[in-house]
């Protein structure tokens, strides 16, 4: 599995992992139950500090993301929490930016039409 970090986004390193690996286990790209690279491993991939990725590692096994056996490693839990994580961030992101075009003026039925646009478009990264 090929891990990519954008240092230039100005989103934190740490965060940037988390959703990759929970993008990944959404894809299926990471199946349950499968062993994640240690956190050295990870950050010696990455060219990372370990710490961020421990960090990562937390949050994620936080959220039943994922889940540690001591001694054995960092494995992969099944993809519901990976989709749950995605859909609570994506409703605060999507609250947020309500709130910012209430701020604006934007009608209700504006925002309704964007987001139908949105869902007939596709994904940011097709």
């Amino acid at each position: 599995m090929l891990f990519q970090l954008n240092p230039a986004s100005g989103e934190p390193l740490y965060e940037q992992l988390e959703d990759m690996i929970a993008k990944y286990i959404c894809l299926g790209a990471l199946e349950p139950h499968e062993k994640l690279p240690s956190v050295r491993a990870m950050a010696g991939d990455l060219g990372i500090n370990p710490n961020t990725v421990a960090k990562a590692y937390r949050f994620l096994e936080s959220e039943n993301i994922i889940y540690t056996i001591p001694g054995k490693g960092v494995f992969v839990a099944d993809s519901r929490a990976a989709q749950d994580f995605f859909l609570k961030k994506s409703l605060s992101e999507f609250r947020r930016a309500v709130s910012k075009a209430k701020l604006a003026g934007v009608s209700e039925q504006t925002l309704i039409q964007a987001m139908q646009e949105s869902f007939k478009g596709g994904t940011e990264n097709d």
